[in-house]
């Protein structure tokens, strides 16, 4: 079963539980869902659909990030209640040992030394990691850091 169906019968259950906390964030999912899919002009496929997912997962966390240092403390809480709805449509976050092994090997694959070298390594590591849910500023910190950047 698709995202998309999934989310249209968490609608409708949101609707019937008159949850409006969920009942937000599920429908502007099915109108992203709806507005990728007019785009390519075909149905979605699993993976473009979780890319959208972490794409709105991704704009909640940047707003978070504006609303804090404006000090909208509401706004933020808003936004975090979001990305809780979202996150239960995304597979589990990748284990951190999971991630220093992807970066360690990107390195060793790239033969990175130098800070120079982290657009490949990024490159590398992020396609170990594909399918996944990873965040990419953990990914590009943890490699500065490997890089001794």
């Amino acid at each position: 079963m698709s995202l998309f169906t999934d989310v249209s019968a968490a609608i409708t259950d949101a609707m019937r539980k008159q949850d409006a906390a969920r009942l937000g964030p599920l429908r502007m999912l099915k109108a992203a869902f709806m507005n990728k899919s007019a785009e390519k002009s075909r149905d979605l496929d699993e993976a473009e659909e979780r890319q959208v997912v972490n794409t709105l997962v991704k704009q909640r966390r940047d707003s978070i990030e504006q609303f804090a240092k404006g000090g909208r403390q509401d706004l933020v809480d808003k936004e975090t209640a979001e990305i809780t709805v979202l996150e239960a449509y995304l597979p589990p976050a990748v284990d951190p040992a999971v991630l220093d092994k992807a970066v360690t090997d990107a390195i060793a694959e790239t033969g990175a030394t130098s800070a120079k070298d982290m657009g490949r390594v990024m490159k590398a590591a992020m396609a170990r990691l594909a399918g996944q849910t990873v965040d990419g500023k953990a990914v590009s910190e943890l490699v500065r850091r490997k890089l001794g950047a």
